[in-house]
């Protein structure tokens, strides 16, 4: 039977060889000197996925092997308390990667005998691993030829293939590029590419080493509009008492970072200087934040702490950075 013009059907090409051949060698050259990748074991992989979610790079491997000093094994992390955990985690945002984190920890020690499973569907069971991690970890560390899909790889298969790809099919082509010989190798160079040189802005097009392949040389226009992010004031009270602070906890039903200690925030400074102003920026809401020394007021319920103690606890993000702009830690 022939097919009419409304029944035809576009047939995605096979992938060129080559762009595995050309990608991989670039990789071997150009790779960032990462510390994950140094020793690429699966809890190591796996702590450096959970952190990359949402993540720069910069901001991870800074955190990430002071956190691996603290919890060297997944059967330390396992054993931490939760509280501990999170003022490891303090700075990275975002905690409820690190309480998962932990539930995971303790579902490998408890469940697979302290043995990370070997592929990605088992890996799927764990707390806060999706397809995407599980793909990274299964590929980096067990060989096994599933593709990653994150943003990086959306971006260079679309410009590559001249087209923007999503959902599924996205899945679908990036499992059609892999390199079945070295697949946790490609999933990184690919990924790599597209956060070094083929960017959202401004492709570097004459460094790229599969550019004599790609379909668009870093012209196919972007669908995602810029963020507009939303301007907030607030004002926090920086009270100090022989060489302790005073914090507060927020509620265990918080629906942002619950349980995390910070500085009391004022809806009325009456009139006080600020010790400082700072910018802070959480997803979409611009902060423009002033600190005032003295207290909160007498509703303010919370507790004295040294400031030598003020690093084993789980902070907030924003009472790491005044407590740092104000040189107390």
């Amino acid at each position: 039977m022939t097919l009419g013009t409304n029944q035809s059907r576009t047939v995605d090409p096979l992938p060129d060889k080559r762009f595995q051949r050309l990608l991989l060698r670039w990789f071997d050259r150009h790779k960032r000197d990462l510390p994950w990748r140094r020793a690429p074991d699966p809890y190591r992989v796996w702590l450096s996925e959970i952190m990359l979610q949402q993540t720069r790079v910069a901001a991870v491997v800074e955190h990430y092997e002071k956190f691996l000093k603290r919890f060297p094994t997944v059967r330390r992390l396992a054993a931490a308390r939760e509280a501990s955990v999170l003022a490891a985690w303090s700075g990275l945002g975002y905690y409820r990667r690190a309480r998962m984190l932990h539930a995971a920890a303790r579902k490998v020690v408890r469940e697979y005998d302290s043995t990370f499973p070997g592929n990605a569907s088992e890996l799927r069971a764990l707390p806060g691993v999706g397809r995407y991690t599980a793909a990274a970890i299964a590929s980096i560390v067990f060989n096994e030829p599933v593709a990653v899909v994150d943003g990086n790889v959306e971006r260079v298969l679309g410009r590559l293939e001249g087209k923007r790809i999503e959902g599924e099919r996205l899945w679908q082509r990036a499992q059609a590029w892999l390199s079945r010989e070295r697949p946790g190798d490609f999933n990184q160079a690919l990924m790599e590419l597209g956060a070094t040189v083929c960017t959202p802005r401004q492709p570097r097009c004459l460094l790229c080493p599969v550019s004599r392949l790609c379909a668009t040389r870093g012209e196919l226009a972007s669908n995602s509009k810029p963020l507009r992010q939303k301007k907030r004031q607030s004002c926090y009270a920086l009270d100090q008492r022989n060489g302790s602070i005073f914090l507060v906890q927020r509620s265990s039903t918080a629906s942002l970072m619950p349980r995390m200690w910070e500085l009391p925030e004022l809806t009325d400074p009456n009139g006080r200087d600020a010790r400082l102003t700072l910018r802070h920026s959480i997803t979409d809401t611009d902060y423009r934040v002033r600190v005032v020394d003295g207290p909160a007021g007498a509703e303010a319920v919370g507790r004295w702490v040294v400031v030598s103690g003020l690093t084993k606890l789980p902070l907030t993000g924003l009472t790491r950075k005044i407590l740092r702009a104000a040189r107390i830690i």
